[in-house]
């Protein structure tokens, strides 16, 4: 199968993406490792959460509601991004495993390893303790064409809050990019019901 969108890394960045994007149709695989530094975080400054919350349990409802919006999550190690030679990218995993996609978003947290081995282009860090990270436009976009990146390897952040939302404008642009005008995802609530007259 060929996907519209492979997303390696399923942190906060690769969730929030893969949400947008399969909120948008695009058909959407996370490949995580589950490897990422929010597995070992208390995180006290992340919106929506007053008393906290703990690094495994963001991750994991991340991965969730992803799924919820129809992308597939799959455990296992990316170690090679290749170009096909027809369209679109492989994306192959330590066990073997091959995912054909479009265009890929790269969520690495702070290891830009495999994007350095996949010819792309990387620079120095930007944020404490963060050595590499993947050069990327204002969009997202690395120096090849059809590969983004977000979130800490995209140079945001370390802030859960902040690669969240990262993963959101990366995504944001690859499907307004995609669709040929701005993507806007926004449900409403339910209007509530009007009184009925009273007897």
């Amino acid at each position: 199968m060929m996907y519209d969108v492979a997303i390696v890394g399923g942190g906060p960045a690769g969730a929030s993406a893969a949400t947008f994007l399969a909120r948008a149709g695009l058909q959407t695989v996370v490949i995580d490792a589950d490897a990422g530094m929010t597995r070992r975080a208390m995180i006290n400054n992340h919106l929506g959460f007053p008393e906290g919350v703990k690094g495994p349990d963001l991750v994991d409802n991340g991965k969730m509601q992803a799924a919820r919006a129809g992308a597939a999550i799959v455990d296992g190690k990316v170690v090679a991004l290749d170009r096909r030679a027809e369209e679109g990218f492989d994306v192959k995993t330590e066990d073997g495993k091959n995912f054909e996609a479009k265009q890929v978003i790269l969520t690495l947290g702070a290891n830009a390893e495999l994007a350095r081995t996949a010819g792309i282009a990387t620079k120095e860090g930007t944020e404490p303790r963060i050595r590499e990270i993947v050069d990327v436009d204002s969009q997202g976009r690395t120096s090849v064409p059809g590969v983004w990146a977000a979130g800490t390897v995209a140079g945001a952040s370390v802030h859960t809050i902040i690669t969240a939302g990262d993963g959101a404008r990366v995504a944001i642009n690859l499907i307004s990019g995609a669709k040929g005008e701005r993507h806007v995802d926004h449900d409403a609530m339910p209007r509530p019901a009007e009184a009925a007259p009273a007897h």
